[in-house]
């Protein structure tokens, strides 16, 4: 390992996150009792212009009249951008009013470090001025060729940085990539035309210490495509993706919860390498292979997660 090392973010479970407009107050409910490890409250894309204000105020009440955490989720809201008027009246009225029931802020088309810095300042302002024990963590969406170039800088940028989401709509209009479905295929593409940004993404967050998410896949009605994507993701370290539909959710959970028998596994690979310790050894075998640290940093990755899980 390098002498360097950069501290780990907050651990949160976030197999599903569930996206849920701001001006449909009647959504929350049921968002409130799903399935979802992660639940944002939408101020931006998924709310129209004319719906901006009132969505701030649903958002403002559903915040402080109902239990999120209670109901076992993390609840984050997403402002608007950086580059719109809205942005700055989201995030001070609604730190100021309900910041103390908020567990993260997600900015989308996070560009460059500098954005970060903007809404950390605010939130540090705001914090100390109303005097609030809950420190409020930050997600930035990568979803601009701008973003995707910076992505190192943004995620160095803040101490409350915890994750980064992967913004593939506005992500293929900024590249002005051809796509059909949100976060589908293109069938003119040989492979994954995705998974370059996905992969930058993941190695960045593991250098650095933060959590890395998918985002949405647009056609609900198609749960076959949805699951490959996740898998997809899973395999080269993405550890949950949106739902931007109820349906989306178990599928998300199931994906990204490590089969029983791969948790069995984990745990008697690090019991071998413990007996391993002991004696003196530095590897051991399991099942007539070598196991050795890489083995058990991985096998602890495993447990970690399920650990998550069952604590939900």
């Amino acid at each position: 390992m390098s002498h360097k090392f950069y501290k780990s973010a907050r651990s949160r479970l976030q197999r599903s996150e569930l996206a849920v407009p701001g001006s449909s107050p009647k959504m929350f409910e049921k968002a409130l009792s799903s399935a979802a490890d992660y639940v944002f409250l939408d101020l931006e894309d998924a709310v129209s212009p004319n719906d901006k204000i009132t969505a701030r105020a649903n958002v403002i009440k559903s915040l402080n009249e109902m239990d999120w955490r209670g109901s076992g989720k993390t609840i984050s809201v997403r402002i608007n951008s950086l580059d719109t008027h809205y942005m700055y009246s989201d995030l001070i009225e609604i730190v100021e009013q309900a910041g103390e029931n908020v567990d993260t802020i997600l900015v989308p088309k996070a560009g460059t470090a500098s954005d970060v810095y903007m809404v950390d300042c605010l939130l540090t302002q705001i914090e100390t001025n109303k005097k609030l024990k809950n420190k409020i963590g930050i997600e930035c969406l990568i979803e601009t060729a701008l973003g995707m170039s910076n992505i190192k800088e943004i995620a160095t940028s803040s101490e409350r940085l915890e994750a980064l989401h992967f913004g593939v709509a506005d992500y293929a209009a900024s590249l002005r990539a051809r796509t059909t479905v949100i976060g589908g295929l293109n069938e003119n593409y040989p492979g994954d035309q995705w998974h370059h940004g996905l992969s930058e993404l993941v190695m960045t967050c593991r250098a650095y210490g933060i959590r890395a998410i998918d985002g949405p896949f647009g056609d609900f009605n198609d749960p076959d495509a949805y699951t490959a994507a996740a898998k997809r993701g899973a395999a080269i370290g993405i550890e949950g993706k949106w739902a931007i539909h109820p349906s989306q959710i178990e599928l998300a959970n199931n994906v990204f919860s490590p089969p029983e028998a791969e948790v069995i596994k984990a745990k008697r690979i690090l019991e071998e390498l413990e007996k391993a310790a002991k004696e003196g050894k530095g590897a051991a075998q399991l099942d007539g292979r070598m196991i050795d640290a890489a083995s058990a940093r991985m096998a602890e990755n495993i447990v970690n997660i399920d650990k998550l899980i069952h604590n939900k």
